[in-house]
């Protein structure tokens, strides 16, 4: 890993916005790359989606919709540890999920005045899973779960068809998905698939959704900025990224695992330390390099640790750390110093934050109870991450009767004379006219 020393800096937000590590190609070079992509897909369908299966995935002639069956039956070969893993992380995500629901709320100004707040689903929602270097059947599990708590009724997952499983998606995705009851399931994956959700595939049965979610590489959370505006979306939640704020307190061996773990995710993920202490940078440094050497995904790991978009970066005290944090806006940021609560209130620029020595990254990633779809390459400065609110629409509910409207009406029409809309006044008086009340 490369260092980045900014110490005896008086750095700006803009400055740090400059020098934070960060992966080679950016989003706005990858949308351009897969604008043609959806394009394409709107254009031509199912055609364009079997063209872009062969190409990616190595998959032709397979059914792009799965038949429920095949969703059904995936479940007997699932083992039973994995099963109840999975049946545990959707109790608890549902319980984390149901918090973030708000409940309803009046406000009365009069008898008469009436505004109620209520916050309600959209009516179908595109889930997304990837499906390339691993399968991940927990991302499935927090994509179907917050949309269900929310309300939603209508729910259809995409995730990448597989050569080796008879062109259906991975079997650990079915698995996931007939666990949590989704019953439409596409062997689609990549741009495509984004396309596929906000336009629509007539020929294969799937209808437009209101809003797509779901993490991915690069090229999918590029696909989600382009189609943005069409339909809604959780965020960008692309390549993973972690970064962590150690002083000298920390143990190096937590500190290195937990940068490894999230760099086998991807070549491109990003492993960031920020610490004020030279002396832990060097100890971490050197777990590092004893340990991603050792684990599965050694080849992956190294070249994700050595690219641009990872790094030690030493500050001069923990100020600087939270500084270097909020404008690097990271998908995880785990905080292991002396005083956690202390640095935590310093941090306002995160899609999770994790506490503590003994809560990595990864138990988040499967069963923390919180969502693990979060908002990558610094959108968490103005992104949240993926939850029962994504779904959810805030609505304001009027009711006046004549009496309450009738207390507003000068106002109103002074507000109406002043803006130049004088026919905006006159709905309110009409509502006063002789023999009005009595239609």
């Amino acid at each position: 890993m490369r260092t980045i020393d900014l110490r005896g800096q008086n750095l700006s937000r803009s400055d740090l916005l400059k020098l934070v590590p960060r992966a080679a190609v950016s989003a706005d070079i990858a949308a351009e790359r897969v604008r043609p992509l959806v394009a394409d897909v709107a254009a031509r369908g199912e055609t364009a989606l079997r063209e872009q299966a062969l190409q990616f995935d190595g998959v032709e002639a397979h059914a792009l919709r799965v038949p429920e069956a095949a969703i059904r039956d995936s479940l007997s070969a699932c083992p039973a540890d994995v099963e109840a893993a999975l049946r545990e992380l959707v109790d608890r995500l549902r319980r984390g999920s149901a918090a973030q629901v708000p409940e309803p709320r009046e406000t009365r100004f009069a008898d008469g005045a009436v505004i109620r707040q209520r916050w309600q689903p959209v009516s179908r929602v595109g889930l997304y899973a990837p499906g390339g270097k691993a399968a991940y059947p927990s991302s499935v599990v927090m994509n179907a779960v917050a949309a269900q708590t929310a309300g939603v009724p209508s729910l259809a997952l995409a995730s990448p068809a597989q050569r080796d499983n008879d062109g259906l998606p991975h079997p650990a995705v079915l698995w996931a998905a007939a666990i949590c009851g989704v019953t439409e399931v596409y062997a689609i994956g990549g741009a495509g698939a984004i396309a596929a959700f906000a336009h629509g595939v007539p020929q294969i049965g799937l209808e437009p959704v209101d809003v797509v979610t779901g993490p991915g590489n690069i090229f999918v959370a590029a696909a989600k900025r382009v189609v943005s505006g069409i339909v809604g979306i959780d965020s960008e939640a692309g390549t993973t990224e972690i970064l962590i704020i150690a002083d000298e307190s920390a143990d190096p061996r937590f500190v290195a695992a937990d940068l490894i773990s999230q760099a086998e995710h991807d070549e491109a993920a990003a492993s960031v330390l920020v610490t004020d202490s030279s002396a832990l940078a060097d100890r971490v440094a050197a777990e590092v390099a004893e340990r991603a050497p050792r684990t599965a995904h050694a080849e992956r790991v190294a070249t994700a640790l050595a690219g641009p978009q990872s790094a030690i970066v030493l500050v001069d005290d923990l100020a600087a750390a939270a500084r270097v944090s909020n404008a690097y806006g990271p998908e995880h940021l785990e905080l292991h110093t002396r005083d956690d609560e202390a640095l935590l209130a310093t941090i306002s620029d995160a899609g999770a934050i994790f506490v503590g020595s003994y809560t990595p990254v990864s138990l988040g990633d499967y069963l923390a109870g919180s969502n693990h779809v979060l908002p990558t390459g610094g959108t968490a400065r103005f992104a949240a991450g993926l939850g029962a609110h994504t779904f959810l629409r805030p609505q304001q509910v009027i009711s006046y009767d004549r009496t309450a409207l009738d207390e507003v009406r000068e106002p109103l029409l002074a507000l109406a004379r002043a803006e130049g809309l004088p026919a905006h006044g006159e709905a309110v008086s009409a509502r006063f006219e002789p023999g009005a009340e009595a239609r």
